[in-house]
């Protein structure tokens, strides 16, 4: 018994060892991502990995060519580094900023070390002004990277390639500070980080407790994702903004507002001058925990009376989330709700890309619900108007709406949603038999009044 007990842990700690050293670090840059860490019609910021015995880094970067010339007329960016010291996998990672960008300009680079280097990959700046744009959402990725979210990123990139970036609703990644989960991440994704750049907000998966008990964020995100620093403070890098092409899009940093006092009052006053002082003609809010929740047993009551109010009073378009694993759409109001109606406040959209599903709840304000299912968004940008279109990850149109918009500000809510695709909310059994008798009794009556009251 002591031989199959010692062995039991031998092949436990031998399966630790080798999950972390899965995605082991070379000199040769991997992990490389685009990011917007300032204006993004003038700046570009670039990351990637390398292993610590690589002791610089550099981007090299000029206007895309069709011909193959390769160092000629291009600039060459210092990179600075960062370290990541965790057990079997320990790397540096370099980051290179690109100033002084001509604005809807398509350049290429490429990332090294002078000797080593990746590919040469493109990027296109963003214009200086309003122009029509497209961006892929992705909820809660989290799990199961490599075997089954890996169809969801690349599904979205199949249908939108001319996306101007990816938004990603928090939880990654499942367990923090595992490097083989964020190497599986970037595995799913590969080369589309790499010109198509990423905004995300991170979730309560991207957060533990460090020995002092202290909430803190995962070792990985700051040295790997470079992100506007005009939050509040100690909130850097999963608190900001920016500004793309007439679109204010703001990441509120919703495990710190759940779980510390001061960074809730911080973000409170943070967000609401924001959107007080907004230039853009919309406003997208991400972040990770919902204010309407889609799964059942979950309510974010504190968020929803810190923001809701504010976002009705500014005119916030979408709040894009995840969490709830389950997919979820609609409005505040908890009248009857048509195919048209006046819109007083945002659209609120909860949504999974990855495998790892919860029971809806299908509560009054959704307007389209799923379960089950492993979806993506991709969402138009219009001067008069936003469209959105959800997919699942087979490529079928499972929701769709229109947000129109008068100068004065007035909006109206277009219900889209194919009436020919069959709500997916039916419960697969190795999730019914989790549930009590009645659980299945209540759910099942959820289902048929959620289902009734349709339009």
């Amino acid at each position: 018994m002591k031989f199959i007990f010692f062995s039991l842990l031998f092949c436990s700690a031998l399966q630790l060892a080798q999950a972390q050293t899965a995605y082991p670090a070379t000199a040769v840059p991997d992990r490389i991502v685009l990011t917007f860490a300032g204006d993004p019609a003038h700046t570009q910021a670039v990351t990637w990995r390398t292993d610590t015995l690589t002791g610089k880094g550099i981007a090299m970067l000029k206007p895309a060519s069709p011909h193959p010339g390769r160092e000629d007329s291009a600039v060459m960016v210092e990179a600075t580094q960062e370290r990541i010291a965790l057990t079997g996998a320990e790397a540096i990672h370099h980051t290179a900023r690109f100033i002084h960008l001509q604005p809807a300009t398509q350049y290429m680079y490429r990332v090294g070390d002078g000797v080593r280097w990746s590919e040469w990959l493109h990027f296109t700046t963003a214009a200086d002004q309003f122009r029509p744009f497209s961006f892929i959402y992705m909820g809660d990725a989290q799990n199961d990277h490599k075997e089954l979210w890996s169809r969801a990123m690349r599904a979205a990139y199949a249908q939108a390639p001319q996306a101007a970036f990816s938004l990603h609703a928090g939880d990654l990644i499942n367990r923090t500070n595992t490097d083989h989960e964020w190497g599986e991440w970037f595995y799913a994704g590969g080369w589309i980080y790499g010109m198509m750049p990423v905004i995300a907000t991170p979730g309560n998966h991207e957060y533990y407790r460090d020995e002092q008990r202290r909430l803190t964020l995962t070792k990985h995100w700051r040295p790997q994702f470079a992100f506007p620093e005009n939050g509040p403070a100690g909130l850097e890098e999963v608190a900001y903004y920016l500004d793309y092409q007439d679109v204010r899009i703001i990441s509120i940093c919703s495990q710190a507002f759940l779980l510390n006092k001061a960074d809730s009052a911080s973000q409170v006053a943070w967000v609401e001058e924001l959107l007080r002082n907004n230039p853009c003609r919309w406003t997208i809010i991400t972040m990770h925990h919902p204010l309407y929740s889609s799964a059942g047993g979950r309510d974010n009551r504190s968020l929803r009376d810190a923001f809701q109010p504010m976002f009705n009073k500014y005119g916030v378009d979408l709040v894009l989330t995840g969490h709830d694993h389950t997919y979820g759409r609609g409005v505040s109001e908890q009248s009857p709700q048509s195919a048209q109606m006046p819109l007083s406040g945002p659209v609120y959209i909860t949504s999974v890309s990855g495998p790892k599903m919860y029971v809806p709840a299908l509560e009054q304000w959704q307007q389209r619900a799923a379960a089950n299912t492993q979806l993506y968004q991709v969402i138009d940008i219009n001067a008069d108007n936003i469209q959105y279109k959800c997919y699942t990850v087979t490529g079928q149109l499972y929701d769709a709406f229109r947000i129109d918009k008068k100068s004065a500000g007035q909006k109206t809510l277009t219900d889209q949603q194919p009436r020919e695709v069959k709500e997916m909310v039916e419960l697969p059994p190795a999730y019914r038999q989790k549930l009590s008798a009645t659980e299945k009794q209540s759910f099942e009556q959820k289902k048929d009044d959620y289902l009734k009251r349709k339009p």
